[in-house]
């Protein structure tokens, strides 16, 4: 079991930050994207991310610690959703769908960063648990990015030539 209360502590803020740094992206992405129905997925990611960082949070308080309440300032988990926001500018699915794709990215390896960690077997628990939700989530997002990269590669008629020299659509 964890030797330091304050590692434990360290270990699930990073993890609250993650979750509402993805629970702003999510939001954000949300309001920019046109298919409607990646939309009402992306709203139910955000609320999932805001019901992880609330258990989250209710783990530090049960260990004496002040939990976490916002998303992190830092560039190492921001990272992948400050993109987001510069894609959004471009209002291209595709665009919006890789930059939530490198936030799932950051969330993906922060989980398995704290899982890696010796944690008291309730706190490993909620973690594995939410890391599951999280590693489904950045699957579906990847998937939806490929799509929407095929289907804007099937309606722009683009041309390529192949090594023989002829010339393909796709």
């Amino acid at each position: 079991m964890a030797n330091d209360t304050s590692d434990i502590r360290s270990t699930l803020n990073d993890l609250i930050e993650t979750c509402k740094d993805g629970e702003e992206g999510f939001r954000t992405a949300a309001t920019k994207l046109k298919d409607s129905s990646i939309r009402t997925q992306f709203d139910q990611y955000a609320n999932e991310r805001a019901r992880f960082a609330s258990e989250l949070q209710s783990q530090v308080a049960q260990i004496g610690g002040e939990p976490a309440t916002s998303g992190s300032t830092s560039a190492a988990l921001h990272r992948g959703w400050i993109g987001l926001k510069s894609a959004l500018t471009g209002e291209s699915d595709h665009a919006i769908l890789a930059e939530a794709e490198r936030g799932e990215d950051v969330a993906v390896k922060n989980y398995r960063d704290a899982l890696s960690k010796d944690l008291p077997s309730d706190i490993r628990s909620t973690i594995e648990t939410q890391y599951r939700s999280v590693q489904q989530a950045h699957n579906t997002v990847r998937s939806l990015r490929d799509a929407a990269q095929s289907a804007s590669n099937a309606t722009s008629g683009s041309t390529s030539s192949n090594m023989s020299g002829t010339t393909r659509t796709y």
